[in-house]
């Protein structure tokens, strides 16, 4: 008889960065332990600068260590090795074969983060035998000056680009953006960016570290903080647009102007890329407030809707992930037959548990209970039955992302970027870090912590 799979939690690795802080932490009160130069487990403090914390990875050399139950000790490259599609689900393991398909991370950027690139599944492939790097940035909190980079102001040339990362001028022409707590960036292969000070970032992202470092804010140009750049090997994967702001979402902090706010003109039939308001409705084909009359817009549509247990908001959907925002208020089934894949869960706030119904060998009805909380990550296994998830506070926010492949995928090279791929050497690159239409018999109830 197979042994059940179960939720699985996963110990966290520490990763420095000179842009780090000490919010992972002094905030989400992680644990980060080492190894000195005797072998003994030395706990790393606050005064280190810690960047990163890879919640779950399946890396090669950052295999995450299951930290519960009966695989306790095992590596997420073990656990796939053994069980195959019974952990991501038989689609997907078709497509991605026996590595884990997402990355999970939190990010302290405590200072500029790099000026940096990914490029996409096909390129990646091609010419480093990796997937590509599409991300999602969730702020789970920012500070006041806090910025984000994204993408351009107006589209601009390789040139052009090129010589500002080599004068130290290209932030004139990135696209800024002052996040709050709640906002949501999805950030494509191709899309520069960039960050600054004071961000606690959730971030969900294809199984790769395939980044392309091409301006890191004159610290390149002194040897105490010099890192390699890979500008001339990205020229050719940055897309030289305009930033489309359907792909940034404004959180709660914002007021109700924000939640009820006119969708955001994204592709215009005159090409003019203007992304100002339109009164659409966030339907297609709304009117575009650009200098020219009778331009159409195409807009992207925000889904939300209230679920007995609370409202469900729809952040990305995408062909390497779709994740999902997860107010929860009261218990809420989940029924695993919809997703056919894995389930991450990411508390964000507040803490929940996952409650699945089971039998003793005696026929007694009982709950296995996992529960985490906020800062913490769970991986669902595909073959998992029905479960309940259960807050054990009205304030618990979770970020829910599942992966549905598909066969082809979109490629994104720019063809004006000949002069600069002369006698190219792509060898040695350094990443950035070295319940609708159910039926049947619903299950016993789940646990209430609420009184």
């Amino acid at each position: 008889m197979e042994k059940k799979l179960y939720p699985f939690k996963f110990i966290p690795v520490a990763s420095r960065r000179p842009w780090g802080g000490n919010a992972l932490v002094a905030e989400l009160g992680k644990h980060f332990v080492e190894c000195d130069e005797d072998g003994n487990e030395v706990a790393l403090g606050t005064d280190e600068l810690i960047g990163e914390s890879w919640e779950l990875a399946d890396m090669g050399i950052e295999d995450s260590v299951i930290a519960n139950g009966w695989l306790a000790g095992n590596t997420i490259s073990e656990l796939m090795e053994t069980y195959l599609e019974r952990v991501v689900g038989e689609d997907v393991y078709n497509y991605y074969g026996r590595q884990f398909p997402l990355l999970i991370k939190f990010l302290d950027i405590n200072d500029k983060l790099s000026v940096q690139v990914h490029p996409d599944d096909e390129v990646a492939a091609e010419r480093y035998d990796s997937l590509g790097k599409a991300e999602i940035w969730y702020v789970m909190d920012a500070k006041p000056g806090a910025k984000m980079y994204c993408g351009f102001i107006r589209e601009v040339s390789a040139q052009e680009f090129y010589d500002r990362c080599h004068n130290g001028t290209v932030e004139e022409i990135l696209n800024v953006i002052h996040p709050k707590k709640g906002d949501v960036i999805y950030i494509t292969p191709g899309t520069v960016h960039a960050a600054d000070g004071g961000l606690l970032i959730a971030e969900i992202q294809e199984s790769s570290d395939m980044t392309f470092r091409l301006y890191d804010w004159g610290r390149e140009f002194n040897p105490a903080t010099a890192r390699k750049t890979h500008l001339d090997e990205a020229i050719d994967v940055i897309d030289y647009r305009a930033f489309d702001p359907g792909l940034y979402r404004k959180g709660p902090l914002w007021g109700d102007e924000a939640s009820n706010e006119p969708c955001r003109a994204t592709e215009c039939s005159c090409g003019c890329g203007c992304g100002e308001d339109c009164d659409c409705g966030c339907q297609d084909g709304g009117e575009c407030h650009c200098a020219e009359e009778g331009h159409e817009c195409h807009c992207h549509e925000h889904h939300h809707h209230h679920h007995e247990g609370g409202v469900v908001e729809t952040l990305v959907e995408s062909p390497q992930f779709n994740v999902t925002k997860l107010n929860l208020t009261d218990p809420l089934h989940i029924y695993t037959d919809k997703f056919e894949s894995f389930i991450v869960y990411i508390c964000l706030d507040g803490a929940a548990s996952i409650q699945v119904p089971s039998t003793k060998e005696t026929g007694e009805a009982y709950m296995d209970n996992y529960e985490f909380a906020k800062g913490e990550t769970i991986l669902v296994p595909a073959d998992m039955p029905d479960f309940f998830l259960v807050p054990r506070d009205r304030s618990t926010v979770l970020l829910e992302a599942v992966t549905r492949p598909v066969e082809e995928q979109d490629q994104y090279i720019d063809p004006d970027t000949e002069a600069f791929l002369e006698n190219e050497d792509y060898e040695g690159l350094e990443d950035e870090c070295c319940d609708e239409g159910h039926e049947g018999p619903a299950p016993s109830s789940p646990l209430n912590f609420f009184s």
